[in-house]
């Protein structure tokens, strides 16, 4: 096998690990977690699903803040795309996130969104980083009106 394709191999598995890192990051509320995900000059942009968009840090403060209404949710990561060129990469990230919301009368509903994650990466010292994600939305189901998408 030759070296470069070796190379793409192990970057693409790297890459695939950074996404799951994120996805168990976020689910399991871990925000310490995202500064080994993101570089420190990242940009994020939630604004496609109805969250903000700024640097890292503003994003990071954010997070917990935005989730915590939510009981429970997880982030199904897959059909990923990467396009790696050399310590530069960019990716499309497929994501089916069902989200349990509590409801007034004490008992709780589900709602399903599906998205896509644009990224772009870099490569550091410390491996791989996301150095710009941009959500995509695709769909929206049972979002309450309080919640529009």
């Amino acid at each position: 096998m030759a070296a470069a394709t070796l190379q793409t191999l192990l970057d693409q598995q790297a890459l695939q690990a950074l996404i799951t890192a994120y996805a168990y990051a976020i689910d399991e509320r871990d925000w310490d977690r995202l500064d080994a995900i993101f570089t420190s000059d990242a940009h994020i942009d939630y604004t496609a699903m109805g969250g903000i968009a700024g640097a890292y840090p503003e994003i990071r403060k954010w997070l917990p803040l935005a989730l915590a209404r939510f009981p429970g949710y997880m982030h199904l990561m897959g059909n990923c795309q990467f396009e790696i060129s050399g310590d530069e990469a960019s990716g499309k990230i497929a994501c089916f996130n069902p989200m349990v919301l509590p409801m007034p009368d004490g008992g709780t509903d589900t709602m399903f969104l599906g998205l896509w994650y644009l990224d772009r990466y870099r490569r550091t010292a410390q491996g791989w980083r996301i150095c710009e994600r941009v959500e995509r939305k695709s769909y929206a189901y049972n979002v309450p009106a309080a919640l529009r998408l």
